[in-house]
């Protein structure tokens, strides 16, 4: 169901039970963008998120049909792992969806974020900019508001579309991120948001403060899927 009122500024909030109905309707949602972006220009340029629930939507993904030979993919961050780290972003999707169906490997853009921050930033950052405006933007939200590895408190450039990440408040302490420049430029943003760990923050960003989620949703058209848990200050 969708709120009656926006209660979170610049986007269309739905409510959704729980975890798993939230990874169902992002799933139905991504099919969705691929199929209007393929008949509008020939491809879906996809910008993915980490986490649990968007790996859960990426699950459901990995059984659907679809014309994965028109599918490009990106990713929102990265920790500076080993390629092979559990805590990768790019081996979730991998192993959860990407592994399972024929998207072309030299249309998955993993960010080489085993190089260290700055020279992967660096290197990436030409591979955002052929691939902007994506057609869907999926993010996350952490418990403190940051998305992508864009936290509260830091300074995101302007003249970036990628940027390295230190001293992280969540290990590790390097990563890399697309800026809120990068995220906003896309034909649709999704923010899934789920637990009640996320309450707090969610009561932050309807009381107009500016965290990292709340800047890139006010920058794009998006909409947060959100479960009854994380929505407990709005309901």
């Amino acid at each position: 169901m969708a709120f009656d009122d926006v209660v979170l500024p610049g986007t269309k909030v739905v409510l959704f039970d729980d975890k798993a109905a939230v990874a169902q309707a992002a799933a139905a949602a991504i099919l969705a963008a691929a199929d209007a972006a393929i008949a509008c220009h020939g491809r879906f340029r996809l910008c993915l998120a980490g986490g649990t629930t968007p790996t859960a939507a990426y699950a459901l993904l990995a059984d659907a049909d679809a014309d994965w030979s028109r599918w490009w993919i990106y990713h929102g961050d990265e920790r500076c792992l080993p390629i092979a780290d559990p805590e990768r972003n790019s081996l979730a999707a991998d192993q959860a969806w990407l592994n399972s169906v024929p998207v072309p490997r030299g249309q998955v853009f993993a960010i080489p974020a085993e190089l260290g921050a700055e020279v992967a930033a660096e290197a990436y950052e030409p591979f955002v900019a052929a691939a902007l405006p994506f057609d869907l933007v999926l993010l996350g939200m952490g418990e403190d508001g940051h998305t992508a590895s864009l936290f509260p408190g830091r300074k995101v450039p302007d003249d970036r579309l990628a940027m390295p990440v230190h001293d992280s408040p969540k290990p590790p302490p390097d990563r890399v991120s697309l800026t809120t420049r990068a995220l906003s430029q896309s034909e649709q943003l999704l923010i899934l948001v789920t637990g009640s760990g996320k309450a707090d923050a969610i009561r932050s960003w309807s009381a107009g403060e500016p965290l990292p989620v709340a800047q890139v949703a006010t920058a794009a058209q998006s909409r947060v899927l959100i479960d009854r848990a994380a929505a407990a200050a709005l309901i």
